[in-house]
């Protein structure tokens, strides 16, 4: 796919990418299995690793998680008032949408006392092991501490677009709006009057700028990561994208919300058919 060649002009070091196509084929550039900082797109891990959880009976979205009226789902959809790190909260939960490491920490914490297990060790067999993805491993904070390549979080797009872990109500919920209406930011990125968020995965809505494409409609989610590194999945063409690289996203901040969106518009512009052969 020509599309994806436009990494090479990304100003980093190591840069693999991958698209996963209409018709379920896959088209690659870089090296694929080549070990990467996720970043923040380990809270989509978590999110599908709660909604696993959920199936199972273990934890439920509703359940009361940290401070007085804030639940499961609240942490999931960064509306549960937590702070981007630190303990104590700095809002009442459902007021705004406050980007929060804190809160996926605090609901990976809650599945693992429900569970009597070390988180990482219920994500391990609950989704990794399932995916075959053994080159996927979690380092320190659920929030932010996935180490993976393309071919695994390939297997986990596939995941994502046709669930076999989890019953097609949950997938959906996943990718739905929580608490509609809210305001909030995505650091690095804008603020926002409306600032949608999923279960553990940012939904593009009417957001400008973004991170993602002018091409790519309202319902896409995914998420970008500070290690430089974005995963998106467009409902609407059936078409998701990810890039995995070796450079610190602050470093390269202003460059990468132009060159990512460039990327995405690319390779949706393509599989329309004006940008010429896979």
């Amino acid at each position: 796919m020509q599309a994806l060649q436009l990494v090479e002009q990304w100003p980093v070091t190591t840069v693999a990418a991958a698209a996963v196509l209409p018709d379920g084929s896959v088209a690659t550039h870089g090296p694929t299995d080549h070990v990467f900082r996720l970043a923040s797109i380990s809270k989509m891990l978590v999110g599908w690793t709660i909604q696993v959880a959920c199936e199972e009976g273990t934890v439920h979205l509703d359940q009361p998680v940290g401070q007085p009226g804030c639940t499961l789902r609240h942490l999931l959809a960064h509306a549960g008032g937590y702070a981007f790190d630190g303990p104590d909260p700095i809002s009442r939960p459902g007021a705004r949408r406050i980007y929060s490491n804190t809160g996926i920490e605090l609901a990976a914490a809650a599945l693992a006392e429900q569970a009597g297990m070390p988180y990482a060790d219920y994500q391990r067999e609950a989704l990794l092991q399932p995916l075959g993805m053994t080159a996927t491993q979690l380092r320190g904070s659920p929030a932010h501490g996935v180490r993976s390549t393309i071919a695994d979080l390939l297997r986990f797009v596939r995941e994502l677009t046709n669930p076999r872990l989890i019953s097609g109500q949950s997938a959906a919920a996943f990718q739905s709006v929580q608490f509609p209406g809210l305001p909030g930011l995505v650091p690095g990125v804008g603020r926002y009057d409306d600032c949608p968020w999923g279960l553990g995965a940012e939904i593009r809505g009417g957001k400008q700028p973004h991170w993602t494409g002018q091409r790519n409609s309202a319902a896409t989610f995914g998420h970008f990561g500070g290690a430089g590194t974005l995963l998106w999945v467009d409902p609407g063409a059936h078409v998701a994208c990810l890039a995995l690289t070796d450079r610190p996203f602050d470093e390269w901040s202003q460059q990468a919300l132009v060159l990512w969106p460039a990327l995405a518009d690319a390779v949706l512009a393509e599989l329309a058919g004006a940008g010429g052969d896979r």
